[in-house]
C-alpha cells in the first residue's frame, strides 16, 4: 500500500468527500494478504518506505506473477529480482503494466518514481564489466526508492586511473556502492580515497580460488579502510536498499 494512497484516503474522509466504509474497504486487505502458497506483505511500504521485493529465484513464472500483482494493487511500483527471461515472458505477459529489465533480471511493475526522495546522488561503481548485473540490480532499486543514481562501471585496480577519472562524480556523492568480484580489492581503494560511505557488494566473478565470491566477500570484510560497510554476495538489492534507507530525506 502506497502511504501516499493512504494519506489521500484519509484526507477524502476528513473532508467528507470518501465515506467511511469506502475507506475501510479500500484498507481491508492490510496488511497481507493470502494467496495460500505466499503471503504478500502489502503493508511493507507503509512500515518501511519500500514495498516488499519478489525474489524471482525458485518460484514459478504463475507464482511471480500473481505475488506482483498483488503488490502493485496497492498503487506502489514493485519488482522481482533474480527473474530469467523465459519466466520474465510469462510474468510481463500476464501482468499489467509489467516490463523486464534484461541486465538486472528483474521485473518491474508501475512507473519509475521521481528522484527526489533522497538528500543526494548514489553513485554505483563497479570493478568490471563483469559485475554490471549485480550493480544494476543496486542502482534499479535505488531508483525505485526515489533516488538520483549515477553510473560508473569498469575502473578496478588494474587500471586505478579510470577511477580517478571520475574523481568529481565520486567527491559529490551522497552514498557510494561498490560492487567487485576477483579478489575484492575496488572497496578498499575508495573507502580510502574519498570521504564517502562506501556499500561493498562481493560478486561471484572470477577465476576458482575466488571460490564463487568467497574470496571478495573475505577482502571486504577485512577492508583496512574505515567507512566500508559489506552486503552478500551478489547481493545488489540489498546494498541498493540500504542506500536509499540512508539517503532517505527526513521529515
Amino acid at each position: 500500500m502506497d502511504p501516499d494512497r493512504v494519506k489521500a484516503l484519509l484526507e477524502e474522509v476528513q473532508a467528507g468527500s470518501l465515506p467511511v466504509d469506502e475507506a475501510l474497504r479500500a484498507l481491508r486487505e492490510l496488511p497481507f494478504r493470502s494467496l495460500g502458497f505466499a503471503h504478500p506483505d502489502t503493508h511493507r511500504h507503509l512500515r518501511t518506505g519500500f514495498p516488499e521485493v519478489v525474489l524471482g529465484q525458485g518460484k514459478t513464472p504463475e507464482q511471480i506473477a500473481a505475488i506482483l500483482t498483488e503488490l502493485a494493487r496497492g498503487g506502489s511500483t514493485v519488482m522481482a529480482t533474480r527473474v530469467d527471461a523465459t519466466a520474465a515472458a510469462h510474468v510481463v505477459a500476464a501482468v499489467s503494466g509489467a516490463r523486464y529489465l534484461s541486465v538486472p533480471r528483474a521485473v518491474v511493475v508501475g512507473p519509475l518514481p521521481p528522484a527526489e526522495r533522497g538528500r543526494g546522488t548514489i553513485v554505483v561503481v563497479t570493478a568490471g564489466t563483469s559485475d554490471v548485473p549485480v550493480a544494476e540490480e543496486a542502482a534499479l532499486t535505488a531508483e525505485l526508492a526515489g533516488n538520483r543514481v549515477e553510473r560508473i562501471y569498469d575502473v578496478g585496480v588494474a587500471g586505478l586511473h579510470r577511477l580517478l577519472a571520475h574523481r568529481d562524480t565520486i567527491e559529490a556523492a551522497e552514498i557510494v556502492i561498490v560492487v567487485a568480484g576477483m579478489e575484492g580489492a575496488l572497496p578498499s581503494v575508495v573507502g580510502g580515497l574519498f570521504a564517502r560511505p562506501v556499500i561493498a557488494v562481493p560478486t561471484s566473478v572470477g577465476y576458482g580460488a575466488s571460490l564463487g565470491g568467497l574470496a571478495a566477500l573475505m577482502s571486504m570484510l577485512t577492508s583496512c579502510s574505515a567507512g566500508v560497510a559489506v552486503v552478500n554476495i551478489d547481493n545488489g538489492f540489498g546494498a541498493g536498499h540500504i542506500a536509499a534507507q540512508l539517503n532517505r530525506k527526513r521529515p
